[in-house]
Formats: structure tokens, sequence, C-alpha cells
């Protein structure tokens, strides 16, 4: 499946995957993305839930919380890549708390604004993910 790109038209409406596992944050999250029109998926908090929804399911990008139970979400990361769904990290680390492989995709730091989401919304669909 390749994903349809966010900010057009025809996007309205996107299915997006939230990998998040602080249940505030999450519930943030997805009322945010109700806010802007589309559909959230999950939320996710456990790694192993949020790579098989990746793999297997229709979605049209990703907001990924980089630690996810304690452990790191590159591998959900990864299989977004092969599927070409573009993806954007939330962490309270900044760019540079990332892997350095992935320190160019988009990346919302938390705190954040509902604007600060839309405004990543907007990031995501000039970004190729990986």
């Amino acid at each position: 499946m390749t994903a349809r790109e966010p900010g057009t038209e025809e996007s309205s409406g996107l299915r997006v995957l939230v990998v998040e596992d602080e249940v505030m944050v999450a519930l943030l999250l997805e009322g945010m993305i109700a806010d802007l029109g589309h559909q959230v998926v999950g939320p996710v908090g456990r790694l192993g839930k949020a790579l098989d929804v990746a793999s297997r399911e229709a979605i049209d990008l990703a907001i990924l919380d980089v630690n996810v139970d304690g452990k790191q979400v590159y591998p959900v990361a990864e299989a977004l890549a092969a599927r070409h769904i573009p993806f954007a990290f939330v962490t309270g680390y900044g760019r540079e708390g990332l892997c350095e492989s992935y320190r160019a995709n988009p990346t919302l730091a938390k705190p954040f604004l509902e604007q600060d989401l839309k405004e990543l919304f907007d990031e995501i669909g000039r970004a190729k993910p990986g």
C-alpha cells in the first residue's frame, strides 16, 4: 500500500497510526488528530502490537513515540518505511535523541500544541519515510 499525501484534498480523513505508551499523551494525540479531521488507528502502547499494526493495517501515516514501553520504536519505523508509509517521531528529547539514521525524519517535541501537530502533518507530506 502506498500512502496518500497529507495536505491534499483527497487526504481528508487520513488513517493515522499512533504509537504511544503514555496514556495522557496518547489521549491528547487522539483528540488533536480527530480535531484535524483524521481517524486514529490505535493508539498502540506495545512494540510488538505496533509492529503488527504497522505491517498489516491500512494506514496513511504514523506518529511514533521513540521509546515505547522501554523499547525503541525503530523496528516499527522500518516496517512503515518498507511500505512507503510516512511517519514522524514524537519525543521529549528532540532530534538529537533519535538514532542518527532517523534524525532527518519529521519530529514533534513534547510538549506540543495542536498547531504543532498540524504543521507536522504538513511536513510529513513533504518527507519520504526512513
